[in-house]
């Protein structure tokens, strides 16, 4: 049982995870079980290119970004626990808890993140009913969001990233994926706002 499992190992995926892993030195956060599905094959950024980046040194490629990613998560955060080379197949509600089929196990959660593209290609079963063309994506490119409020899709369920409803940029699909973090934590938080920075010691 996950206390919260995210889908999709991209931009707003690994976002997600890092900002959701930081915070468990915070007591409220401490005993949290965190999941993440690291697919990563239908990413945009696997050829990706960036120059327009701030903190990205010129030249620094999507892919690269994908592989840092899950070393930066391994490496700071391991008690997230990474499940690779899985792909969701289904997602259902059974009362207050999420059951997640792949291809490969099952697993529980109270709450998921849906963090995969926003292509046509998207099927997992469940999420069917929340489909819609993209808003802001060129009509002829047949993108697709899950229809939302503030990134919550209905109670404990929430997207990031493009799947969303936003533009695919890279900044703007990260800074989805930390948006949804915060909210996560703020819930486990009793409601109070919540913001996780690390800082230089003076």
């Amino acid at each position: 049982m996950y206390d919260a499992l995210i889908i999709g190992g991209g931009a707003a995926g690994m976002s997600c995870a890092l900002v959701l892993g930081s915070a468990k030195p915070k007591a409220f956060a401490a005993d949290k079980s965190i999941g993440i599905i690291t697919h990563q094959k239908t990413s945009h950024l696997q050829t990706a290119l960036f120059n327009n980046v701030l903190g990205l040194k010129p030249g620094t490629t999507g892919a690269s970004i994908l592989e840092s990613g899950k070393k930066q998560l391994a490496s700071l955060y391991p008690h997230v626990e990474q499940i690779e080379n899985e792909k969701v197949l289904e997602i259902s509600k059974n009362e207050n808890t999420f059951l997640v089929r792949t291809n490969k196990n099952r697993y529980q959660a109270k709450i998921v993140v849906i963090a995969v593209g926003y292509t046509n290609l998207m099927t997992i079963d469940g999420l069917n009913q929340y489909i819609e063309p993209h808003p802001r994506a060129n009509i002829e490119k047949d993108r697709i969001w899950l229809k939302n409020t503030n990134h919550v899709i209905e109670e404990n369920l929430y997207v990031a990233g493009t799947l969303a409803g936003w533009r695919s940029q890279f900044s703007i699909a990260s800074g989805s994926g930390a948006h949804v973090a915060t909210d996560i934590l703020t819930l486990w938080n009793g409601g109070k706002h919540v913001k996780v920075h690390d800082k230089v010691d003076v």
